[in-house]
């Protein structure tokens, strides 16, 4: 399965793909029928508690993705939801934050390689 990232507010990049936003919350300043996305997948996104105790802190990135995969752990039908919906195209995680290195998008790409093979 290939999975990208890209932050929702530029023009897509990743051509084909199944784009899917990853955000709780739904990006500032962006109009829902501007947007190119699939998906937006509210519960493969990190709890507020998560969100607003990380703050996109670069100091914290290792201990978030500690306690949001725990968090993902917790809940896999959106796994099963997001490979039966992408139909194998390939899969564009889509973010709002500014910081490109440590986001939830990043974190989920790296969970969702390590989780187990999904039909």
């Amino acid at each position: 399965m290939s999975i990208m990232f890209e932050r929702i507010y530029g023009s897509p990049q990743g051509g084909q793909g199944f784009r899917v936003l990853v955000d709780r919350l739904w990006p500032r300043g962006l109009r829902k029928d501007r947007v190119s996305f699939d998906l937006w997948l509210k519960e493969a996104a990190p709890s507020d508690a998560l969100r607003v105790w990380f703050a996109h802190d670069p100091a914290k990135w290792t201990d978030f993705k500690r306690r949001y995969f725990k968090e993902l752990d917790s809940k896999t039908d959106w796994l099963d939801r997001l490979v039966s919906q992408s139909r194998g195209r390939p899969i564009v995680l889509l973010y709002g934050a500014r910081d490109k290195e440590h986001n939830q998008a990043v974190a989920l790409k790296e969970y969702i390689e390590r989780a187990p093979v999904r039909a």
